[in-house]
């Protein structure tokens, strides 16, 4: 089986990457969806982020009070890191539990859907890396429009992440998105038919 991280910055596309990944076949692991997963009402990760950062980060019915939980880690580094070591291990668990799964039913190929993908450690789990990168201004516009926020909010968010070169030297391939929707999913289509043509031609040699 063949396990394909996809990483990259916030705004860069990597959901449209994504989706053309599940369109090719690959058993989609999006990390984002587990993160919000181990943070439901009544799981172990809340009970302990509850215990770091005081109950003033609960709604009312017991529940995350996500928006309020975010500024207080985008704005301070320090408590961004500590909410990460939470919440890390409880994720990486279900990762690796899907692996697993997904192994034991004889899928090909997977792709683990992971905006912290390095900092969580997931990239250990991969044999490729894919990394989507775009220009700032660009990036800056996409989120914006797509989440209704101020652009000092979607600073702070790039503040907290990893630069383009930080991408380039650890990917296997990188997909710069500074151009047209379909010149990127016609990039990751090459790219995907490259990681499954060399998984292939692998299989045959053995």
């Amino acid at each position: 089986m063949t396990v394909v991280g996809l990483t990259g910055q916030s705004g860069s596309g990597k959901t449209t990457v994504s989706a053309e990944f599940a369109a090719a076949g690959f058993m989609v692991i999006n990390a984002d969806i587990l993160a919000r997963k181990v943070m439901e009402k009544g799981q172990p990760c809340l009970e302990e982020t509850v215990r770091h950062f005081g109950s003033e980060i609960l709604l009312p019915d017991g529940s995350l009070d996500r928006k309020l939980l975010g500024k207080i880690v985008f704005s301070d580094r320090k408590r961004l890191d500590e909410l990460n070591g939470i919440c890390y291990k409880y994720i990486n668990r279900m990762v690796e539990d899907m692996i697993s799964e997904y192994s034991r039913q004889g899928e090909e190929y997977v792709l683990l859907d992971a905006p912290t993908l390095f900092e969580a450690g997931e990239d250990k789990l991969c044999d490729i890396i894919v990394s989507v990168t775009a220009d700032k201004q660009l990036r800056l516009k996409r989120i914006t429009e797509r989440d209704k926020i101020s652009e000092s909010s979607a600073e702070e968010r790039f503040n907290s992440q990893h630069d383009t070169e930080f991408f380039h030297s650890r990917s296997d391939y990188i997909i710069e998105n500074n151009s047209s929707f379909e010149k990127l999913k016609n990039r990751a289509k090459d790219i995907i038919k490259q990681i499954m043509e060399n998984s292939n031609a692998q299989k045959r040699k053995e």
